[in-house]
């Protein structure tokens, strides 16, 4: 008597799939996993050519075309130009993750100020980077996500956004908009074929928070408002994007899904 075998439900089989912000972090990781779960494409998109490249060739390791796309995301138009051309070269886009975060290429200079210490000026690296500019994409990448008949967006957020964090007031501002952003788009393209959610993250183990994780008595203090007492993985991530991204999630839309050890509860 032979054991019937089933497909993994989490598979990417065939599908092709944008990741922003791909060169380090959560983005890298993303991309790699959905290499590992057999996409046919990964667009591995960061401001930065040395670090798209250097996970584009971990993408193709795994086995599956890297195409990688050079943009500062919040220029629309060469989103829209380099977008335009990476769906071209590889026939299509199903899947967006819109991952890139902080404060972009500006990340050096963005303020942490009191918010009563600053201007529109020190706003613009949040917002740019966190909200336009996952417009920027997210608009770029449509018609090809209509047209793909069964797409997916996935918008990384920040429980900043959810609970909000004192010493980050616009930035938490800009993920909260996100998060609108998720449930809007869910509505208006669901009964199109696309579907829209989030995943709103803890402090996750990325480049970007190498600083503030320096110091073990500071990452104690923090870990305390931790129901898991540990931070978070860019694994850990990974894992439900791959689960939202693919057929696994298929009745799921216009939700956030917490993914941060407990830092907040909801229902």
């Amino acid at each position: 008597m032979s054991v019937a075998t089933h497909e993994s439900i989490l598979t990417l089989t065939d599908r092709v799939a944008l990741v922003t912000g791909a060169g380090q972090g959560v983005g890298r990781e993303v991309a790699l996993t959905f290499a590992r779960h057999g996409a046919r494409a990964v667009i591995v998109n960061d401001f930065d050519e040395s670090r798209a490249k250097s996970v584009a060739g971990e993408v193709e390791s795994e086995g599956s075309r890297a195409v990688v796309m050079v943009t500062d995301i919040t220029d629309y138009a060469a989103v829209t130009a380099r977008l335009r051309a990476a769906v071209a070269e590889v026939g299509g886009l199903d899947i967006l993750v819109n991952n890139a975060g902080n404060a972009g290429p500006r990340s050096a200079d963005a303020s942490f100020d009191p918010f009563w210490d600053t201007d529109p000026g020190d706003w613009n690296a949040w917002l740019g980077t966190n909200l336009f500019g996952t417009l920027n994409v997210s608009r770029a990448a449509l018609p090809a996500l209509l047209e793909s008949g069964n797409g997916s967006i996935v918008n990384v957020i920040s429980d900043a956004g959810r609970v909000g964090e004192p010493h980050m007031p616009v930035y938490s501002a800009a993920k909260a908009g996100v998060a609108g952003f998720t449930r809007a788009l869910a509505k208006g393209t669901g009964r199109l074929g696309v579907r829209v959610n989030a995943v709103s993250l803890g402090s996750v183990r990325t480049p970007g928070v190498e600083a503030m994780i320096a110091d073990p008595q500071a990452v104690d203090a923090m870990l305390k408002q931790y129901l898991i007492r540990r931070l978070g993985e860019p694994a850990d991530a990974a894992n439900m994007i791959l689960f939202l991204a693919s057929g696994a999630s298929s009745w799921i839309t216009g939700q956030t899904y917490p993914v941060n050890g407990g830092y907040s509860v909801s229902f």
